[in-house]
């Protein structure tokens, strides 16, 4: 069992996992000073948390391994920026994120992302009243698809795809890092495609939704 604490304001402060970050702070020193085996080290303690993070993300073994060695080679060229008054999990972490969000555009963009052009679909097609109508139509399907979303996924999608906040914007409601934000995006589009092309694939090729 870990050993801890519970502070002046009662929160329970763990020793053991401060003390597993104060000896990955000496690691990054050292790696700053150029030792290899620091580095090493530092590879070994994460490789299973971020090829577990990586695999959540892309739900593929292979695509995952992949990731876990871009992140360790942007980890290396970019550990002096690292500040140490920070976690270092939590920098990694979005380390990952930003790459496995990168593979996922470089290699599955056409499968993975299909409604980015749905807002700028629609505004351009205002005026119209057939269109108003089959807008309204698509919309209402839209509500109904976003209840299969977590909270993350829906409100993403939400501000972003149906309100037309700017990602930084979202990123700032959500209170959290805009990488965050692409990735709850993606996984709602995802979802809502599907839901769409299950209920109304009509609608979809009418609107020129791909």
């Amino acid at each position: 069992m870990k050993k801890g604490k519970t502070t002046q304001n009662g929160t329970y402060h763990n020793l053991a996992d401060e003390k597993d970050e104060q000896h990955v702070k000496k690691l990054v020193a050292e790696i700053k000073r150029g030792n290899k085996l620091a580095f090493t080290e530092l590879v070994n303690r994460y490789r299973s948390q971020v090829a577990s993070l990586a695999y959540k993300m892309v739900g593929d073994y292979d695509e995952a391994a992949d990731i876990t060695q871009i992140v360790f080679v942007k980890m290396s060229k970019n550990i002096w920026r690292y500040d140490e008054k920070k976690k270092f999990y939590t920098w990694l972490y979005r380390i990952t994120v930003n790459a496995a969000i990168d593979y996922i555009r470089k290699h599955k963009r056409h499968r993975h992302e299909p409604l980015d052009n749905f807002r700028e679909t629609i505004e351009n097609m205002q005026g119209d009243p057939e269109i108003t109508y089959r807008q309204q139509q698509i919309n209402d399907f839209i509500a109904e698809a976003t209840k299969s979303l977590n909270e993350k996924q829906r409100s993403a999608f939400i501000l972003r795809d149906v309100e037309g906040c700017k990602i930084d914007d979202v990123a700032n409601i959500m209170n959290m890092p805009e990488a965050t934000v692409r990735w709850y995006l993606h996984r709602a589009r995802t979802k809502v495609r599907k839901e769409l092309m299950r209920n109304c694939p009509q609608l979809l090729i009418l609107l020129g939704i791909k």
